[in-house]
């Protein structure tokens, strides 16, 4: 006779039947990677987040089904806000930089959200200054839409506690009694709020940042990145959610270094994730690397997968080396100038 079927449920099994298909999205997988190392892989990172500030802007008034909300973004924000206006009947209005793909302009359109996709950009700055001024246009002449302001309304943390809460509870279980959170700052919110909500959670946490090269949220705007800048997690104008006194580490990783992270990311892991993931990744080895107390471990952000980068980060991948090749140059000070193609220093938070 066969063994009875244990009741504990099964890793990767569902737990609950969702009620619409961003809520599944918006779930992160937790991995245990190696020893001591874990990743926090989403495949849209910001539903969860977009969709708690759409619930809780509806439960204060402040919007109501039908209404039109607009946002400016890069790529992952516009998907999540798309799938969350789907779910409360909302209208969305999508600002979109030049490197939104044609799979997520299908997607937004099948979502029923308006892209107004701008024309390409000599810089980043010039970018995002193109959209947010695009934003306050529309607004002029359609005041009573409601402007989401992911940079700068700190309602976009609420969704991250939850998650951040669980996934404490389980490296406590593993146990983890500290972790040192490894994750790009775009908007800021995702990083602090997950720090925030993995401490609540009783871990004693530090918090990695991770920028690249041209952006002014840590002062890399005067280094150019000669390949691309890593459009998601830089910023041309100051971002109010990012609480620059969290930081402990700030790393300035680079394209070429980020893309060696992705690809090996996948050849380590099988994670196929994106350029930020890889930059996470080759932040979160050099991190490994260091003597560390018992029971602590490295926990790094995946914030999407690898399916919108293959052109050209999964291309040529028998050319790109390993990223064990590369290691960060370490500054004496938050005031000394990164250095390409990755820099690093101690900035001074606490979480």
């Amino acid at each position: 006779m066969l063994p009875a079927e244990p009741h504990a449920p099964k890793p990767g099994l569902p737990q609950s039947i969702t009620t619409h298909a961003g809520q599944a999205l918006g779930a992160p997988d937790l991995i245990s990677l190696e020893p001591n190392l874990y990743a926090l892989r989403f495949e849209v990172m910001k539903a969860w987040s977009a969709r708690a500030a759409l619930e809780h802007l509806l439960e204060i008034g402040k919007i109501s089904p039908g209404d039109t909300v607009i946002d400016s973004s890069s790529g992952i924000y516009a998907c999540a806000l798309a799938m969350a206006c789907h779910e409360y009947d909302l209208k969305c209005y999508i600002i979109g930089s030049t490197t939104i793909d044609p799979v997520l302009r299908a997607q937004l359109a099948m979502f029923g959200a308006e892209l107004e996709q701008m024309p390409p950009s000599m810089s980043l700055r010039a970018d995002q200054d193109l959209r947010v001024a695009r934003v306050l246009t529309l607004l002029e002449h359609n005041p009573e839409w409601h402007w989401m302001q992911q940079y700068h309304d700190d309602v976009h943390c609420l969704g991250y506690g939850p998650l951040a809460h669980a996934a404490g509870k389980l490296l406590a279980d593993e146990g983890v009694n500290s972790v040192e959170l490894v994750a790009p700052v775009g908007s800021g919110v995702s990083s602090a709020a997950l720090a925030t909500g993995l401490a609540e959670s009783g871990l004693d946490v530090s918090l990695t940042g991770i920028q690249p090269f041209g952006s002014v949220t840590f002062g890399s705007e005067d280094v150019e990145d000669p390949d691309m800048l890593i459009a998601g997690i830089g910023s041309s104008i100051p971002f109010r959610n990012v609480r620059h006194d969290m930081y402990e580490r700030i790393h300035w990783v680079s394209y070429r270094v980020s893309r060696a992270g992705s690809v090996s990311l996948c050849r380590d892991h099988a994670l196929f994730a994106g350029l930020s993931s890889g930059a996470a990744y080759a932040v979160a080895r050099d991190a490994l690397s260091h003597p560390t107390e018992p029971h602590h471990a490295v926990l790094m952000i995946c914030p999407d997968t690898g399916h919108r980068y293959l052109d050209p980060v999964f291309t040529d991948i028998d050319k790109v080396p390993a990223v064990t090749q590369f290691s960060p140059h370490h500054l004496s000070s938050a005031s000394e100038t990164p250095r390409l193609p990755w820099s690093a220093v101690h900035w001074g938070g606490h979480v």
